[in-house]
């Protein structure tokens, strides 16, 4: 019989989630962080068989439901695109619990997820969306300057919200839908530019500008490691931008504040100290989820791209 692994597809404010429910590779004991490196090691092919192509494409996010270490979580998850694994992912943590939820695997109003970078607290709003409290985020340099070859020089922060970003303020037109090879472009360059002056942890980039909505206070463009860019307003992206944020006593704990994607859609934010030092925050994100498709992936030993084209 073809293997077969079971999925269920949702989409975070437009941007894709697939989740394995059903037939994903056994991990063994221990931290979620600890099952990510047997992930990594030994089913590697499951990976890219789920998410790149012909089974999936680029800008796919997919998500392996697997045992906590920690007792008070009700699931572990571990994250992972078309070039390898994330430590944290905001929108698809949104998009997981929605699909636990279709699932009816979660009826409770709150529930923790252990991801391979901490544990997540989650609440289930009563209009279907969803808040987690993520992990601490923080910001390690400011006002880092980089030069881009025939476009200038460009000045951002550096932080982590579960991801590493480097955060830069861009011209309103960069972040236009009609821009987006240019972005795309800008964005690689800019991580090229800030691996080279010593933050090689980098993986993400966040141009960010003015909103298009009344309702949101600033408008972001997200590159992804895998050269694709995120869809939804991004929840590590809006929590490293919250530290900023908290950093320079812009935005004040409590208060709210909306982040507009690339498309239009928002994530509702605001933060907590982490601690009495205040140099942490803990973000908390809301987005909705919709789930969009069953499927059964099946992996035909024959078949010359099982594990995906690369």
């Amino acid at each position: 019989m073809t293997p077969m692994i079971r999925t269920i597809d949702s989409h975070t404010e437009g941007e894709p989630t697939r989740v394995i429910v059903e037939g994903g590779p056994d991990l063994g004991p221990g931290s979620v962080a600890d099952q990510l490196e047997r992930f990594r090691n030994g089913f590697d092919g499951v990976r890219s068989g789920v998410v790149r192509e012909p089974r999936g494409s680029d800008v796919l996010v997919g998500a392996l439901l697997c045992p906590p270490a920690d007792e008070t979580c009700d699931a572990g998850v571990i994250f992972f695109n078309n070039i390898g694994y994330l430590g944290m992912c905001g929108h698809g943590l949104i998009g997981v619990v929605t699909t636990l939820r279709y699932l009816g695997r979660l009826t409770k109003t709150t529930c923790r997820i252990e991801t391979p970078v901490g544990v997540v607290a989650i609440q289930n709003n009563p209009d279907g969306s969803v808040s987690f409290d993520n992990v601490p985020a923080y910001r390690t340099a400011k006002n880092v300057q980089v030069n881009v070859d025939g476009v200038g020089t460009f000045c951002g922060d550096v932080a982590w919200g579960g991801n590493w970003f480097y955060l830069v303020n861009c011209p309103k037109e960069t972040c236009d839908l009609a821009n987006v090879s240019a972005a795309q472009a800008l964005a690689t360059q800019l991580r090229n530019q800030i691996h080279s002056v010593g933050f090689p942890e980098v993986d993400h980039v966040e141009l960010f500008t003015d909103p298009n909505h009344n309702d949101a206070d600033s408008r972001n463009f997200v590159q992804c490691p895998g050269q694709e860019y995120d869809r939804s307003p991004c929840g590590t992206g809006t929590s490293a931008k919250l530290a900023c944020l908290a950093a320079d006593g812009k935005l004040l704990p409590g208060d709210a504040w909306v982040q507009e994607g690339f498309l239009g859609t928002r994530f509702r934010a605001q933060y907590r100290w982490a601690d009495e030092k205040h140099d942490q925050i803990i973000p908390t994100i809301t987005g909705k989820a919709y789930v969009t498709s069953e499927t059964k992936l099946l992996f035909d030993p024959q078949d010359p791209f099982r594990e995906g084209i690369h």
